[in-house]
C-alpha cells in the first residue's frame, strides 16, 4: 500500500529544502564529529541562527546530538536519507524506464534520408500554406488627418 502521508519523509524533505542545512550536513559528512560551535565557524550568520537549523535536522533525524560537559556534538544519521532515497529512486525507476521507451521509439521511426541544410549551410525553409495568396485583399489604411464626424 502505497503511504500519501508521511512525516518523516516530509520532514526530511523539508529539513533538505534549506541550503544552509544541506551545507551543514555536507560539513557532517566531511568530519563525522563536530561541535556546533565548528560546524558554525564558516558560516556568516549568528549562533542562534545555526542553532535552529541544527533544531530542524534534528526533529527530521538526519543529526543526533550529544552533549560531553559542554561541549554539544553533532553527528549525522543515514535512517532519513534512506528512506528519502527508496522514495526517489522508484520515481527514478519511472522516468528512466520512459526515456527507454522513448529512445525505443526515436530509433524505430524511420526518417528522412534527405539533409535538412542547403550546400550554403543554411537550414531548407518550405512555406507554409499559410503564406499563400489570401483570397481577401489588404486592408487599406484610411487617409492621413481628422476623420469626419457623422
Amino acid at each position: 500500500m502505497v503511504k500519501y502521508k508521511d512525516e518523516a519523509l516530509d520532514r526530511t524533505f523539508a529539513a533538505l529544502s534549506d541550503p544552509t542545512r544541506r551545507a551543514l550536513l555536507a560539513r557532517l559528512v566531511e568530519n563525522e564529529n563536530l561541535s556546533v560551535s565548528e560546524l558554525a565557524a564558516p558560516f556568516p550568520v549568528s549562533l542562534p541562527a545555526i542553532m535552529k537549523h541544527l533544531d530542524v535536522l534534528t526533529d527530521a533525524g538526519l543529526i543526533v546530538r550529544e552533549k560531553t560537559g559542554r561541549t554539544v556534538s553533532c553527528r549525522l544519521t543515514a535512517q532519513p536519507m534512506e528512506q528519502a532515497m527508496n522514495w526517489l529512486n522508484r520515481y527514478a525507476q519511472f522516468w528512466s524506464e520512459s526515456f527507454d521507451r522513448l529512445a525505443a521509439f526515436v530509433e524505430d521511426k524511420p526518417w528522412s534520408t534527405q539533409s535538412p541544410m542547403q550546400p550554403n549551410g543554411q537550414m531548407k525553409v518550405q512555406a507554409s500554406r499559410s503564406r499563400a495568396g489570401s483570397a481577401r485583399g489588404r486592408k487599406k489604411s484610411s487617409p492621413p488627418g481628422r476623420k469626419p464626424n457623422n
